[in-house]
């Protein structure tokens, strides 16, 4: 059975920008030759690993809104400078755009069942599209709107 990981996307307040980022890292990749995927260090290595496995994705959260997700291609063990051990949790760089759902902060990651993950948007140009037009809006009109649950 999958079944997903939850992160905060700390540092990114916005769809639009998180594919901006993401697009950065593959223009910097295609010009060193290395592999198009992308990766997130986490201290603990998911326990659930087989399920995750499964066709899991990592799903972030961006200011309060869990909105997109990345499918997740392998779960490496890795080592910093200091030997430390971390868990790499290696995904596809494509962002998918999903229903958006309110979630709290929390620290490190947090498991999501399957049956609980949002579904993507059917339409993902148009989900961008509207992501990008949004990062348009002034800041206190997009809370405003989020508030009314209209964004």
């Amino acid at each position: 059975m999958t079944v997903h990981l939850v992160k905060l996307c700390v540092g990114i307040d916005s769809i639009a920008e998180l594919v901006r980022y993401r697009e950065e890292m593959a223009r910097k990749r295609r010009s060193s030759k290395k592999p198009m995927e992308d990766q997130h260090w986490t201290r603990s290595f998911p326990r659930r690993a087989e399920e995750v496995l499964d066709g899991g994705s990592l799903y972030w959260v961006i200011r309060g809104r869990l909105c997109v997700r990345h499918r997740i291609l392998r779960l490496d063990e890795v080592e910093d400078e200091q030997g430390k051990a971390y868990c790499a949790i290696v995904y596809d760089p494509t962002v998918i755009v999903t229903e958006i759902r309110p979630r709290r902060a929390f620290q490190g990651w947090r498991y999501l069942e399957e049956d609980d993950a949002p579904p993507d948007l059917p339409d993902q140009r148009a989900a961008l599209a509207h992501a990008i037009a949004e990062e348009a809006l002034p800041e206190d009109l997009r809370q405003e709107l989020r508030g009314l649950g209209l964004l």
